[in-house]
């Protein structure tokens, strides 16, 4: 039997109102930080302002500004979210919490990903209902993102974005234990540009003590620019909007425009170099907008950061998929469309050395596009993933999905984002035509990845031994067994 009776919790900004639904408690859109508009939107992020009486807690509300392309042949939908939601109270956050049972349960926050300038923590595939149905308390939180989050804007605190995750990790760490939650025991995870910001924050002294382990899937501590390099981009876009390099510059701009300069930027034609002083660009083009190091939050880069013991106390499981760019040039078309030359003018643009890196991945042998996408699997998130690895002096494990998804005739394979419906346990959403799983994925890899990452979580137990630089241990999901990993040819490339 359903039941949809409600439930009050109290915070220390006021009284909140959750519903109950099939054992499972769910607050929904409740804030953890001031709305981050007028004088607060380019500001640290503040206290919740206090309420009186009982907040009854909407199921849709705000999103961060942000505006979606389509994928050809791709509902992206249930990965990323329907998009931007106009609001001002958006820095908010969910939490799903077993109804009865024994307390306090473990914590899990949620980071979604989109490149830093797309999505929100209520994409479907991320119901965090599964999780408390396992005995779980599970957050997933909003952040700023684009210009509002992570442009250094001179005037502007540099990382916004990542200081909003900060802030919601001090509410969770202050306020979860009313909704059943052990803020002792607190695994912080996330998909891509939210896994990227989680390996970040595990280096950084702001968010110390604020999480006990860490999942970082396809994500790692290599995409950071130099806040210098990154200012190329702040005059860039003022340049377009005809505005100030500065904070009143950027305020006095509204967000529809904002976003149509972000799109202009974004453009592959787009005339700005990103390349940092060692000549490449860690981003390879995917996104303008990522963190920037330098600063009180990220003081030094977060692989030379891990070097020195940054985050050593901070348990780490850290993974990618085996074919990530497939999802970003196989549904495109790119991958089998460019040959030798086309794909070397592509890679030039980040990495100096792209003849020698297409021919380490079978340039002459294959086409290409083939090897392009190959080598920037490795360049953009495989290799960089193992990197962190080693660096990181505490105990890390590292995993590997090699499952193949079926989708565009087989050939999307075990591209980016394929593990979050297994990790989720939410294969339904991500399933059909044109879903990123293809029609009927293995439920019983989506059994085992989520009852990982809840082992994990509970008490930092996993099936396989931690990674080190000599026995190189990497779990392959869909296999079940760890085996060795042999460096790659990326590694001869990469810091």
């Amino acid at each position: 039997m359903t039941d949809t009776s409600q439930i009050v919790v109290r915070t220390a900004s006021g009284t909140v109102r959750g519903r109950c639904r099939d054992g499972i408690l769910h607050f929904a859109n409740l804030p953890y930080a001031a709305a981050p508009v007028g004088p607060r939107r380019f500001a640290a992020p503040a206290p919740v302002d206090a309420w009186d009486g009982v907040r009854d807690l909407p199921l849709t509300g705000p999103t961060a500004p942000q505006r979606l392309r389509a994928v050809p042949g791709l509902d992206i939908e249930p990965l990323v979210g329907t998009g931007w939601t106009a609001g001002d109270d958006y820095l908010t956050l969910d939490i799903w919490t077993p109804a009865g049972g024994e307390r306090p349960w473990p914590v899990m926050v949620f980071v979604h990903g989109g490149g830093f300038v797309i999505g929100s923590k209520d994409a479907a595939v991320q119901d965090g209902a599964t999780f408390a149905r396992d005995g779980i308390v599970c957050v997933s939180i909003n952040y700023r993102l684009g210009v509002d989050g992570f442009l250094p804007i001179p005037g502007v605190p540099t990382n916004l974005g990542l200081r909003d995750i900060i802030a919601a990790l001090g509410w969770v760490r202050d306020e979860i234990a009313a909704f059943g939650g052990d803020p002792a025991n607190v695994t912080v995870f996330g998909e891509s540009a939210g896994a990227m910001a989680i390996a970040d924050l595990v280096t950084s002294p702001l968010a110390s003590g604020l999480f006990r382990r860490a999942i970082i899937q396809s994500g790692h501590g290599a995409m950071t620019r130099e806040t210098a390099v990154a200012r190329r981009l702040v005059d860039k876009l003022a340049k377009l909007l005809g505005i100030a390099p500065t904070r009143d510059g950027f305020a006095s701009v509204d967000a529809q425009a904002m976003l149509d300069a972000v799109e202009k930027v974004s453009l592959p034609t787009a005339r700005i170099d990103l390349r940092g002083s060692d000549g490449r660009e860690p981003v390879f083009g995917i996104s303008r907008f990522v963190p920037v190091h330098g600063d009180d939050l990220l003081p030094l880069p977060p692989l030379d950061a891990l070097g020195a013991g940054a985050g050593k106390e901070v348990d780490v499981l850290i993974g990618t998929n085996a074919e990530e760019m497939n999802l970003y040039l196989v549904p495109s078309g790119v991958r089998d469309r460019i040959g030798r030359l086309l794909a070397w003018i592509v890679l030039r643009k980040s990495q100096p050395r792209a003849w020698s890196v297409l021919k380490a991945y079978g340039a002459g042998r294959k086409r290409g596009g083939r090897a392009l996408t190959d080598a920037m699997s490795d360049l953009v998130f495989r290799w960089p993933a193992r990197r962190f690895a080693e660096e990181h002096r505490g105990r890390t494990h590292v995993y590997e999905l090699e499952w193949r998804s079926p989708a565009f005739a087989g050939e999307l394979g075990a591209a980016h984002a394929v593990e979050n419906p297994f990790v989720f346990d939410t294969l339904a959403a991500a399933s059909g035509p044109q879903g990123l799983l293809g029609e009927n994925p293995p439920q019983e890899l989506a059994i085992r990845m989520h009852r990982l990452w809840i082992d994990f979580a509970t008490d930092g137990s996993l099936p396989w031994a931690p990674f080190d630089r000599e026995t190189r241990q990497v779990y392959r999901m869909a296999a079940g067994e760890a085996a060795y990993e042999a460096p790659m040819p990326a590694a001869a490339f990469l810091p």
